[in-house]
């Protein structure tokens, strides 16, 4: 008989049980013993062993069908420490846990390499990614799960807020949660329709800077009007917020997480260029009425759709797999319908120590057709006598003063 560990770390996404239960109903068919370990590296890494609970085949039996995580989860780090990184080896020998399966996006991978290489080869380690943001560095095409759920629900209330726009004739500025990359924004402001959606990706060489956000948002909003549409939503990734300019105001005393990084959430990101673009509006004596909502914790433990429940089955089939066939070290994907481990070596970046980031490749054709649709001034409207006319007049502004204000940025896709 052996034993197996699972932890889960850091946000919760829709899928955790799949992976819980599938890995532990494997591995409970073998005969072997199954221990999750309560709020991930939270206690463990204290030397605390008591918030452990063994799991059997009656309480997995259904849970791919639930939302959350049926052994809670944390975004306790244990890697800034030694001890605690000692500690955690130590509390999972007492725990006779041979082999580990840790579920979590890019700080739980990054936590889970340093703690397979502690142990040397003692306790083999596999780590299921996860993140709703889709930003860990999986191959092309292939998401990390809870994604697709994730999208699936922004996708309905960012269609439902357009209809209420339509009615009322007004814009509302949605931030959906994504940390360092925009999959999840584009991706439901895609599928939806939404007439613009702002992401990191569009300014890859420089610090975003307010201004530049504004006149993007600025110019879908007059652009609209132009054509007789009062109305409109715009879905913008909360990642926009850890790209602007580290001197910014709204970021200086902006709250950060055990790994350094901003609480965006808490940054509030919407009201800030909601409030800059109705005064630049308003200064020019345009009156656009325009309304604010943060989405992300909604998202994160509904009940996963069927992409996600078949996906995490598999992967934690895998992950049990995997360790039964000797690998450590690495994380488990499915591709083209086949598990493969890839090493942990592959994804990190060795600058850092940590994950690499997948953020939205902007010269893909998924990104250019999702531009092409969107309803941002171009360079031919620029171009055009009678729409630039059009804009201006809308923008409370002369045809040079427009083209001027509007001109896309460098860095746009188009």
């Amino acid at each position: 008989m052996k034993t197996f560990g699972i932890l889960v770390g850091g946000g919760p996404a829709p899928g955790i049980n799949g992976v819980i239960g599938a890995a532990a109903s494997l591995a409970l068919r073998r005969g072997d013993r199954v221990r999750g370990i309560l709020d991930g590296f939270r206690w463990i890494m204290e030397g605390d062993i008591e918030h452990v609970r063994d799991l059997d085949a009656e309480s997995v039996a259904r849970i791919h069908l639930e939302g959350g995580s049926i052994l809670h989860t944390s975004r306790a780090n244990p890697t800034k420490n030694p001890e605690h990184l000692e500690n955690c080896i130590r509390a999972l020998d007492a725990l006779g846990i041979e082999h580990l399966i840790t579920i979590g996006g890019d700080d739980t991978a990054s936590s889970s390499n340093r703690v397979a290489e502690s142990a040397n080869g003692r306790i083999t380690v596999v780590h299921v990614p996860k993140t709703i943001d889709n930003d860990l560095p999986l191959p092309n095409g292939v998401p990390t799960f809870g994604f697709e759920t994730a999208r699936e629900h922004a996708t309905t209330v960012v269609e439902r807020i357009q209809e209420d726009m339509r009615s009322t004739n007004r814009w509302f500025f949605i931030v959906m949660m994504g940390r360092a990359a925009g999959h999840l924004a584009l991706g439901a402001g895609k599928a939806a329709g939404a007439p613009i959606m702002l992401i990191p990706e569009e300014f890859p060489d420089r610090p975003i800077q307010l201004e530049d956000a504004v006149r993007t948002l600025e110019g879908a909003i007059v652009k609209r009007l132009a054509e007789g549409r009062p109305d409109g939503v715009a879905v913008i990734a909360e990642g926009v917020a850890a790209h602007f300019d580290e001197n910014d105001p709204i970021l200086k005393d902006a709250p950060r997480d055990e790994h350094g990084h901003v609480r965006l959430a808490e940054v509030p990101i919407a009201r800030v260029l909601r409030t800059a673009v109705a005064e630049s509006l308003a200064s020019r004596g345009v009156k656009v009425t325009i309304g604010e909502k943060d989405v992300g914790y909604e998202l994160r433990c509904g009940y996963p759709i069927a992409y996600d429940r078949d996906y995490t089955r598999d992967l934690g089939v895998g992950a049990v797999r995997s360790l039964l066939d000797g690998y450590s070290s690495v994380l488990i994907t499915r591709q083209s319908g086949q598990i493969v481990p890839i090493p942990f070596a592959e994804i990190v970046d060795p600058g850092t120590g940590r994950a690499r980031v997948r953020q939205v490749d902007i010269t893909s054709d998924s990104y250019k057709n999702a531009f092409a649709l969107q309803e941002r001034i171009q360079p031919e409207d620029l171009r055009d006598g009678a729409k630039l006319a059009a804009i201006a007049a809308a923008a409370h502004l002369s045809p040079t003063e427009a083209k001027r204000r509007y001109a896309p940025l460098g860095s746009s896709a188009g």
